[in-house]
């Protein structure tokens, strides 16, 4: 038995509102990020022994969830997402992952969690009450936002499961379901184990560790230690990803903040801030550091820097402005003359 959505059925005009009170029903509380045109998706739940598994189909959107359950440890779930088409992006706490045609990954329902896409996408969830999840997965604390590859057993049976599931739930009678819904525990069950769950590739994590960054640049807290914990790896690990680079994580840190000062610098909107505000707006803690290290990376003071901006004379600058883009670490002499 399965229940049906599709905007398909709607006026075009109708589709993103009929999407957005679909979707409620089924995730609670969420705002939802569509565009505003073109839009078109489908919602199916099919009964796999009590449990609900949902096929989200949609063109490209965002949204964020806000924790609606109790958070008495009876009424929270998890949801086993598992990609079928099209690269999503999750994040949950200090975690985010991409998944991938064939990845699956573990959401706590109690905890808020986002997730967005740009392109057509489908994806299933399985949801799953918390105690049954630690049952079936003989652990208390549950491993969510950890991204269970598909290129490889048994993240690829995982996934198959998962599709087998909603494509034949149609026709298996209670006992084939139950049956195949412990299997697909087993399998779950394995793939959450550190020694089975697939790590990332080299790019993969590095790619997070630089959207991360940015995503934090901000933040004066930000630091190796800081990265690695929200990436779940070693500060050895983290630097040796960083290794393949022509700089530290220090560096590559310090070098953007200057960047986007730099930029800041150059934006008529915020002729009002001091340099100093810009500076710490973008990370800095230390007015003299920012001041020494500005100098270092451009060869010229922020105070001058902005100075010339401010009265046009950026003939000077325009060439070593395009070095200085093309070439952000290079630290030799011919960057300051």
């Amino acid at each position: 038995m399965s229940q049906l959505f599709s905007t398909d059925l709607l006026p075009a005009s109708d589709r993103i509102d009929a999407w957005q009170w679909n979707a409620q029903q089924i995730c609670g509380d969420c705002r939802i990020r569509l565009p505003k045109a073109s839009f078109h998706g489908s919602i199916e739940i099919r009964n796999i022994a009590g449990l609900p598994l949902t096929r989200f189909s949609s063109s490209a959107l965002s949204f964020w969830k806000w924790p609606f359950e109790s958070a008495s440890a009876q009424n929270r779930s998890c949801l086993v997402i598992t990609q079928i088409a099209g690269s999503r992006q999750y994040l949950q706490g200090r975690k985010e992952i991409l998944l991938k045609p064939g990845d699956s990954t573990i959401i706590d329902t109690s905890i808020p969690w986002s997730s967005s896409c740009d392109t057509d996408c489908v994806r299933l969830y399985l949801r799953v009450p918390r105690w049954m999840m630690q049952d079936q997965l003989r652990m208390h604390e549950i491993p969510t936002a950890q991204k269970i590859g598909g290129a490889a057993a048994p993240g690829g049976i995982l996934s198959r499961l998962s599709q087998n599931l909603y494509d034949d739930a149609a026709w298996m009678n209670g006992e084939e379901l139950v049956g195949a819904l412990d299997y697909y525990f087993h399998v779950l069950t394995a793939c959450t184990r550190s020694e089975a769950a697939q790590p990332a590739t080299v790019p993969e994590l590095k790619a997070q560790i630089l959207r991360f960054i940015d995503a934090h640049l901000a933040e004066q807290t930000l630091s190796p230690s800081a990265i690695a914990e929200a990436m779940g790896i070693s500060v050895r690990h983290l630097h040796r990803v960083f290794s393949v680079t022509r700089s530290t994580v220090g560096d590559y840190i310090r070098v953007a903040r200057l960047e986007q000062c730099r930029k800041d610098f150059t934006d008529p909107r915020l002729l009002d801030r001091s340099v100093t505000e810009i500076a710490f707006a973008r990370g800095f803690g230390d007015a003299a550091h920012f001041s020494h290290s500005f100098r270092k990376q451009f060869g010229i003071s922020a105070r001058s820097f902005r100075a010339q901006i401010a009265t046009g004379k950026q003939g000077n600058l325009r060439d070593r402005n395009e070095f200085l883009r093309a070439n952000p670490f290079d630290t030799s002499e011919a960057r300051l003359n």
